[in-house]
């Protein structure tokens, strides 16, 4: 099944596109972009591959960064990124030993369905009681 993502590396730049073999545990994976061209996707480069709802989104939509009531799984957790952005949600498998980990967003109207966030890229971890 093929996942519809926004893959943002640490540079800025970003890849949008389709994958069918995303694996947190291994190093790479594929992208395949409008127009038919497929991208090998190294993980140590990247800060956080978006699985999103739709590959346009909805540039006026600003997603809620409050917990406000939201319902999730696993724990409620905050991340901000080095370049400043700010990732609230929730996560079940948290672990800085690793290369990621995954959070679905607190926002129920957020575009983003999960996102695979990279260690490496976050200033700050912390979580909410």
């Amino acid at each position: 099944m093929d996942n519809r993502v926004v893959v943002r590396f640490t540079d800025g730049r970003s890849l949008k596109g389709t994958t069918a073999n995303f694996s947190p545990v291994r190093p790479k994976f594929h992208v395949n972009v409008p127009g038919g061209k497929i991208v090998e996707v190294q993980l140590n480069q990247l800060k956080a591959v978006f699985f999103v709802r739709s590959l346009e989104g909805n540039k006026a939509y600003r997603e809620k960064k409050a917990f406000d009531g939201a319902k999730g799984f696993g724990r409620k957790v905050r991340c901000e990124f080095r370049d400043g952005e700010l990732l609230v949600g929730f996560t079940q498998s948290y672990d800085p030993s690793k290369l990621g980990f995954f959070v679905s967003p607190a926002d129920p109207q957020s575009n983003n369905e999960r996102i695979f966030v990279v260690v490496a890229s976050i200033r700050q971890v912390t979580f909410e009681p």
